[in-house]
């Protein structure tokens, strides 16, 4: 976008705005996830604005599939955003205006240092055990001593002497030498901006007042500012952010997250974990910030609550047991037409919107994912001859035939098919076969589901309704040999 969308976002002073910057070269990760929830709260909480920035200026590892996956996944989260996303590949040109803005002025200067000296310089800092940094070599060069026409990059002339220190929003005060940081490139020799001054020119122009993001960013802070004051003192307008670093997620081991902890994108969790939107939003938030004893938070009281003053200052331990456990939560909360249509998408074309409704509320009873809801509602739709588990068949003697075939008879005489009268007709029988009603209730789930697990036995009679419930049972009821004829 041009620098005129940027301006068309709108800057009033004293407005808190937030950022989120995500690079287009992977999935949206739960890490990524959490620092746009903590950016969009703080926004929300103090009636600010937040926005979205995608950070695509690696060309070759930059794809159109991560950046749908990334806004589909904030979508799905419920993050939106104050202004269309800003494309940071579209403003090459405003990044080169400002490094040429701090050439003129002397706070950058042309350095010729060829490839080959460059990597001779980091030989002997290696073999002398010094800090690979840049020497400086052509800082206070004058470029005419350059051959002519030689190519060359544009560094930012970083202060000496002193220290720069950041009151960080969750790190405290933190100081470092500038001596420690070196005259970094903001201009390669192809004309195209580095990072560093690719962010700190889009943060301006976007009027960022607080930029929260990862503590691995830290550093970067200290390398940022340089550019931020000197354009402040080339044209005034340029204020030091406020910085709020958060510390990263590890896995429930304390080591860094990484895939085998669960560090997959946002989508897997919604396709094949089943975890819900509210419940992975809550569960974020709670991920390195807390608000007393509250483990459910809603959305609304989210935005009520949350400040930086909440975020604790060490990492934050990703454990999917607590989030299943917090999903199961959402579930039982959420409306049962919802669910029945996020179930149904995945059951495909045979599934019943309206049964799937009916038969919410003793599915989700127990269910910690949306893909146990469609494990569980499968028997409802299932084809006879049913497929049958082998720990179901097992159940299925010819003993327990015997006896469903003498339960089916009396259901046949059954008109009030309702969960009190299907148990009284049930029990009655059981009594008279001196039977516990355990003994006739597995066998019977076999038939009718197939498993040895469902809701309860008489939900699912009902939910099956008469014909089909006692065509399972007579399936299985019927003398062996002749079910698959039923």
């Amino acid at each position: 976008m041009a620098s005129d969308s940027v301006d068309a976002a709108g800057k009033t002073p004293g407005t808190v705005v937030t950022r989120f910057a995500p690079s287009p070269t992977g999935y949206l990760h739960i890490g990524g996830a959490r620092t746009a929830l903590f950016n969009w709260l703080f926004a929300r909480h103090h009636g600010g604005r937040t926005l979205l920035r995608i950070e695509d200026t690696d060309r070759k590892r930059s794809t159109q599939d991560a950046i749908d996956k990334i806004i589909d996944g904030l979508d799905w989260l419920g993050l939106d955003y104050d202004a269309p996303p800003l494309f940071q590949s579209d403003r090459a040109e405003r990044h080169a205006e400002v490094a040429h803005k701090l050439l003129d002025a002397g706070h950058a200067y042309k350095c010729f240092a060829t490839t080959e000296e460059l990597e001779e310089m980091r030989a002997q800092q290696r073999a002398n055990k010094q800090p690979l940094r840049y020497d400086r070599r052509w800082r206070d060069r004058d470029p005419a001593e350059a051959p002519e026409g030689a190519p060359f990059v544009i560094r930012l002339k970083v202060p000496t002497e002193g220290a720069t220190t950041i009151q960080d929003e969750v790190q405290g005060s933190v100081t470092v030498q500038n001596a420690e940081i070196d005259d970094y490139v903001l201009l390669r020799a192809d004309g195209t901006p580095t990072y560093m001054l690719a962010v700190v020119v889009d943060d301006h122009d976007m009027g960022v007042t607080h930029i929260i993001r990862g503590d691995d960013h830290l550093n970067n802070a200290f390398r940022q500012l340089p550019i931020i004051r000197a354009m402040d003192v080339i044209e005034g307008g340029w204020p030091d952010p406020i910085y709020a670093h958060v510390p990263l997620i590890h896995g429930p081991d304390g080591a860094k997250m990484s895939k085998r902890h669960g560090a997959v994108g946002v989508e897997a969790y919604r396709d094949e974990e089943g975890i819900l939107p509210e419940a992975l939003f809550n569960y974020l938030l709670r991920l390195g910030w807390g608000h007393g004893d509250r483990e459910e938070i809603s959305r609304e009281e989210a935005i009520e609550l949350f400040d930086l003053s909440g975020v604790g200052k060490g990492p934050a331990r990703f454990d999917v047991k607590k989030l299943q456990h917090l999903n199961g939560h959402y579930i039982r909360e959420a409306d049962d037409r919802r669910l029945a249509g996020i179930v149904g998408e995945q059951l495909g074309d045979s599934a019943d919107l309206e049964l799937l409704t009916k038969a919410m509320p003793v599915l989700k009873v127990r269910a910690k994912s949306v893909k146990e809801l469609v494990e569980g509602a499968a028997f409802l739709f299932a084809k006879r001859p049913l497929e049958m588990t082998e720990k179901a068949a097992s159940l299925l003697d010819d003993e327990a035939r015997d006896r469903l075939a003498g339960l089916s008879k009396m259901l046949h005489l059954q008109n009030d098919w309702t969960i009190e009268a299907l148990e009284a007709t049930t029990k009655s029988y059981a009594e008279a076969q001196e039977l516990g009603l355990g003994k006739l209730a597995q066998p019977m789930r076999a038939a009718l589901t197939g498993t040895t697990t469902s809701p309860g036995i008489f939900d699912v009679l009902v939910l099956l309704g008469k014909e089909e419930a006692l065509a399972r049972l007579d399936a299985q009821a019927a003398p062996a040999g002749t079910t698959g004829n039923v």
